[in-house]
């Protein structure tokens, strides 16, 4: 399965940064295939990459030891069902890049016992510093769990969750985290600017700053507490700072808005498996 080819259905941003970094990693442009209706991007993709390019999904499924499903989570019903027939024939591994699309609900679109991993990557795969979870359904092999580990690690971090519902979780931490980051960047941006600070130099400092940050706990084998106590003088700036901010409801504010986006992702999960069932009923 080393040698077989990857497929990717969907050829945007995502797809796109999967496969720069598969490719970046040494596999071979063409063993990896592209399926999409914009015909615009798949000749970009095949200038850019050199790879296989279709808009024929069910092709896509025919060529594949595993195919990365890379299309708008509202679109998945419609496309899981659509390679159904190829899959069942050819068998191949179904990787699912799909926001809030869960297992059981791709499963019934296909109609039989795939294999199938389910993954949560986040936006900065886009530029090799993704953090992905990943859960394996009972018919994935070993082998298969290598592979489609191999293809989410292509841009950054990643791990196993044995739990499928640990990936709302993963989703309020992980997916939809940078978001708070750019916030609190945002936010230190305007202070700095309030304070004097050019709007040039305001953006340096605290993006460095994230970064640098960032570094020193990825770096470190000491938990985030223990670094901000030792970068915290007593009396000093840092500490009046930091007592502001969390007798503002900083840490009450962080767990309502994670809490708030787990339950969001458990009732998109519901949602999209209930817009499948309609297209079932209609079909």
């Amino acid at each position: 399965m080393t040698n077989g080819i990857i497929s990717f259905i969907g050829g945007g941003n995502m797809a796109t940064s999967l496969i720069g970094g598969l490719i970046a990693d040494g596999r071979d442009p063409a063993s990896l295939y592209v399926s999409d209706v914009d015909t615009a991007k798949l000749e970009a993709l095949a200038d850019t990459f050199r790879i296989q390019t279709s808009s024929d999904n069910e092709e896509a499924v025919r060529l594949a030891s595993a195919v990365v499903f890379a299309v708008k989570p509202q679109d998945m019903a419609a496309v899981v069902k659509g390679v159904a027939v190829p899959g069942k024939a050819h068998r191949p591994l179904f990787v699912s890049i799909a926001a809030g699309v869960r297992e059981p609900d791709i499963l019934r679109w296909l109609g039989y016992d795939a294999a199938i991993v389910r993954s949560m990557p986040n936006t900065p795969a886009l530029v090799s510093s993704g953090a992905t979870a990943l859960y394996a359904n009972p018919f994935v092999s070993d082998e298969q769990r290598n592979l489609a580990e191999s293809v989410l690690r292509a841009v950054g971090l990643t791990l196993w969750v044995d739990d499928e519902g640990l990936l709302d979780a993963v989703t309020a931490v992980s997916g939809s985290g940078p978001a708070y980051y750019f916030l609190l960047m945002e936010c230190m941006e305007r202070a700095g600017i309030a304070l004097g600070l050019s709007k040039d130099h305001a953006r340096m400092l605290t993006i460095q700053t994230a970064f640098g940050a960032a570094k020193m706990a990825l770096e470190s084998s000491d938990p985030p507490a223990t670094l901000r106590t030792r970068v915290t003088s007593p009396g000093g700036t840092t500490e009046r700072a930091l007592d502001t901010l969390m007798a503002g409801g900083m840490e009450h504010l962080v767990h309502e808005a994670l809490h708030a986006a787990h339950g969001r992702s458990v009732e998109l999960g519901m949602e999209f498996g209930r817009n499948g069932e309609a297209d079932e009923e209609g079909d």
